[in-house]
């Protein structure tokens, strides 16, 4: 028989460092032309890797978090802060006064690469959740937390919404605070107010578009460090499960016990749902081969069934727009051994 098991990126390409200096300039005519070649670049080294889907790379994004904020004005910068486990941390910015609203949605994105070729293109957009932690703990006069939630689903549900409109192979909800949430309250109340946020933005999608709609979570990734690798999976798989998504990109290669992890999947996988195991550590500078990616497909698939086992990398390789922590030619190679290895397990278990 012929088996075939899905493999897909899960977002994030190291962007050149000339287009690193045009994020960071004020010059928009050099920023289009550099980001266009990027673009260029990045599609076809996608397409040299075998990959059956591909991204845009996130070339043009600030970061996976912040490209809805493009351009508003009721933003001060001193928001919630990400610290890293090496020390360093990311600032979100926080809301100053009411409306909330999106200034920028990620079918721009997807336009521009569905546009370049004919491969299949899965966009990544960020979570609500993520976006409700723009709003100020001591609130906004005039604006309550719940009218500017409402606009933050509708906002969250044009996002999503447009991009299948726009022909997304899938659409990825990047939900990395999920884990986070959990260092800031271990009870796990913050997380499933998150989850039940999210579920508002997904009532609103049938059941078969929910088919194409999945949610990635992992420690986060920036500058080799994480955010929240020491937080127990088992306390927060069974509650992102909970999720009204067909398909969950969870992050494994790195975890140090990947078969409990994949256990614990086991005993929440619904029917009608696929999860990509992740089989690529983007912060370990050491390139994986494809026996050893083949080999956790393998460990993985002892667990799963394999009609709902696909492939992923733990994480973007630069969320953030400045990261030169992990070179482009390395994250290709990753994605290459990625591809290869699954085609490699695929054989194996059909053989």
């Amino acid at each position: 028989m012929t088996l075939s098991i899905p493999t897909e990126p899960i977002g994030s390409i190291p962007r050149p460092p000339e287009l690193i200096a045009a994020l960071a300039g004020n010059n928009e005519g050099e920023l289009n032309r550099i980001a266009r070649q990027a673009l260029l670049d990045t599609v076809r080294r996608f397409a040299e890797t075998g990959s059956p889907v591909i991204t845009d790379g996130e070339q043009t994004k600030p970061s996976f978090a912040t490209y809805p904020l493009h351009g508003l004005a009721n933003l001060a910068p001193d928001g919630v802060v990400i610290p890293f486990a090496d020390g360093h941390m990311r600032q979100l910015p926080k809301l100053t006064n009411g409306p909330f609203h999106y200034g920028q949605y990620a079918v721009k994105y997807l336009e521009a690469v569905k546009g370049l070729t004919a491969l299949p293109v899965k966009q990544a957009v960020i979570s609500a959740s993520a976006m409700s932690l723009l709003y100020p703990a001591a609130g906004i006069e005039g604006y309550s937390r719940e009218a500017f939630l409402n606009d933050l689903v509708a906002g969250a549900v044009t996002d999503i919404r447009q991009c299948l409109e726009r022909g997304a192979d899938s659409v990825q909800i990047d939900f990395t605070e999920a884990r986070l949430s959990l260092k800031l309250d271990p009870s796990g109340g913050l997380l499933e107010s998150f989850v039940a946020l999210n579920n508002r933005v997904l009532a609103h999608f049938s059941q078969k578009e929910r088919l194409s709609i999945g949610v990635h979570t992992c420690p986060g990734g920036d500058r080799d460090a994480t955010h929240s690798a020491d937080v127990d999976y088992a306390d927060l798989l069974p509650i992102l499960f909970r999720m009204h998504v067909g398909r969950f990109y969870i992050q494994l290669a790195s975890e140090k016990e990947p078969e409990r992890v994949l256990d614990i999947i086991r005993r929440h996988l619904q029917p009608d749902q696929k999860v990509f195991v992740g089989v690529i550590d983007p912060i370990n500078p050491q390139v994986e081969t494809p026996d050893q990616v083949r080999d956790r497909v393998l460990v993985a698939a002892r667990y799963l069934p394999l009609a709902q086992l696909g492939t992923t990398d733990d994480c973007g390789f630069a969320p953030f727009a400045d990261d030169t922590s992990t070179s482009r030619d390395l994250a290709f190679q990753k994605i290459r051994a990625r591809v290869a290895g699954t085609q490699l397990a695929a054989q194996q278990l059909g053989s």
